[in-house]
């Protein structure tokens, strides 16, 4: 079931502010914005919209984390991607929806209707450049990940993996020390294109080193942030250690 979620929050007071598609907004762009917003929240599992649905509203993830996924004729299903925190949902003149996303955790969408938010884009240039940034983010993200895939070793991806859910989930308003795995191990396997054994045994490994530490299956915390980011093999300034 879909619950409306404090549709009279205020924009000034999200946790995404800073980096959703809002970011460059003024306060009388943020009203704008207000007027036309609505929140949604879905459970953990429960599917938000799927590939070849018509694209009634834009969303930004504002809590939780959902999937990307493509589906395959013969049932296949491929995990391409995840949505963290100010991630967005939906492109200006796209009439239908490329993936099924997929809520992984309890996730809060801050949406739009389609046809007002678009007219809002055309009216208020902070939210069309801020848009522009974000699709040049999700280009640079898509290069990062080819090399992930290409060329870094096992450690590496699930260093790279953890590094890149911390990143992501932390906002400067708010103190996060416990954070969640998105995928079963399983799942984190497919998407690194590693076995179950290997996401197992490196993350036990980075356990005895003092790197991560688990609260159950899927909780862990961050020990060691400098020996993480050491581990994913990439440098100071975010190039791959050669």
């Amino acid at each position: 079931m879909t619950i409306v979620f404090n549709d009279r929050e205020k924009c000034g007071s999200c946790p995404i502010r800073h980096r959703a598609i809002c970011a460059r907004c003024d306060d009388d762009e943020l009203a704008q914005l207000e007027n036309i917003k609505f929140y949604k929240t879905f459970e953990a599992g429960q599917p938000i919209i799927w590939r070849g649905d018509e694209l009634t509203a834009f969303s930004s993830v504002v809590i939780g984390i959902a999937s990307l996924s493509r589906t395959m004729e013969d049932g296949r299903t491929q995990v391409v991607g995840l949505l963290l925190p100010s991630d967005f949902i939906g492109r200006p003149g796209r009439e239908y929806v490329d993936f099924d996303v997929t809520a992984v955790t309890d996730v809060t969408l801050c949406q739009f209707q389609r046809k007002p938010f678009e007219n809002l884009v055309e009216d208020v240039p902070h939210i069309s450049q801020r848009m522009m940034e974000m699709a040049l983010d999700e280009l640079n993200a898509a290069r990062e990940w080819m090399v992930l895939l290409g060329r870094k070793t096992a450690r590496e991806k699930i260093a790279t993996f953890l590094e890149m859910i911390v990143r992501r989930s932390t906002v400067p308003s708010h103190s996060v020390t416990t954070y969640t795995l998105p995928l079963t191990r399983e799942e984190i396997g497919d998407f690194l294109g590693l076995t179950l054994e290997t996401i197992s045994r490196q993350l036990s490994k980075m356990k005895r080193e003092g790197i991560i530490e688990f609260e159950g299956r899927r909780n862990f915390v961050i020990k060691d942030l400098a020996a993480l980011h050491l581990a994913t093999g990439d440098d100071a300034d975010g190039g791959v250690i050669v």
